[in-house]
């Protein structure tokens, strides 16, 4: 059976208007070739769908139950036009976006709410990894966006400065103390420090810092959270470094403190970089701009 858009157009129209000839006007036909087209379609139904009148036509009872399911063909037309028009416009699809922790707890979470509230059809998936993953991620376009931090920066693609955050040293006053002063680099390193472990850009400017004062990485712990951090941290196993937005979201008790560090070595910026794999081009780049802004 064939049947186009505009004969279930038509059959629905003649249908509401109970004519063929205000129905053909109502399309933008010639009546002629409208009641050929109804008459063909009669023709592969095998049944009449009206019943001609005087001033008119009537559904007839086999009609009534048919133009059900035209209408539901023309509901689908709909829909199938609705959705393409969607997806060529870059309102609808899949992406699924990589980035560490602190960058999501910082910057992501609120700029993922502006990208759903702008394009709501879009269905978005958070990877949460450290910036040497995301990038390996990125190379085997498991994920369409990665954020990481610059200075972890491995993978040769295009990339956009995005976001910048800096690193405070967060310690236990029953453990250390220190004065409200920014924190010199040799002071920090002779203390006990928690990173989070290989990959991340906390260690990675941790082992930058040693290097440019020229000494060697002690003992330290490594932890693959920040939350696993404070609890070192609590108990006096060493002074954390993290960011204050996610040491506040993590609640600290009043005998947790933090101090500023002196210098530009804890100071990250974050950059934003695209694959096209597997989603929709348009809708990635809708998605890419709405996060860069």
């Amino acid at each position: 059976m064939k049947i186009d858009t505009l004969t279930v157009q038509l059959a629905l129209a003649v249908a509401e208007e109970g004519s063929i000839s205000r129905a053909a006007d109502k399309l933008q036909l010639a009546v002629a070739a409208a009641s050929k087209r109804l008459t063909d379609l009669e023709r592969q139904l095998g049944t009449p769908l009206f019943k001609r009148v005087p001033h008119g036509v009537k559904v007839t009872e086999s009609g009534t139950k048919l133009l059900a399911h035209i209408h539901q063909i023309d509901s689908l037309i709909t829909r199938l036009a609705d959705d393409a028009h969607a997806m060529r416009e870059g309102q609808d699809g899949r992406i699924i976006i990589g980035a560490p922790k602190a960058a999501i707890i910082e910057f992501l979470a609120r700029d993922l709410a502006q990208v759903r509230a702008r394009y709501p059809q879009i269905t978005l998936h958070i990877i949460e990894e450290n910036s040497r993953i995301i990038q390996q991620l990125l190379r085997d376009k498991v994920i369409d966006i990665g954020i990481f931090e610059k200075k972890s920066g491995f993978i040769d693609v295009e990339k956009f400065d995005y976001r910048s955050d800096e690193l405070v040293a967060v310690y236990s006053r029953a453990h250390f103390s220190f004065a409200d002063t920014p924190l010199e680099s040799d002071p920090l390193l002779d203390c006990p420090l928690v990173s989070l472990g290989q990959g991340s850009a906390v260690l990675a400017s941790l082992q930058r810092l040693h290097q440019s004062r020229g000494r060697a990485m002690g003992r330290h712990l490594t932890v693959s959270g920040f939350d696993t951090m404070l609890a070192l941290v609590r108990h006096g196993l060493g002074v954390g470094l993290m960011p204050p937005a996610v040491l506040a979201s993590l609640h600290p008790e009043p005998t947790i403190g933090h101090v500023a560090l002196a210098g530009d070595w804890h100071q990250r910026t974050y950059v934003l970089a695209s694959v096209q794999g597997r989603a929709q081009e348009q809708t990635l780049r809708n998605v890419v701009s709405q996060l860069l802004k």
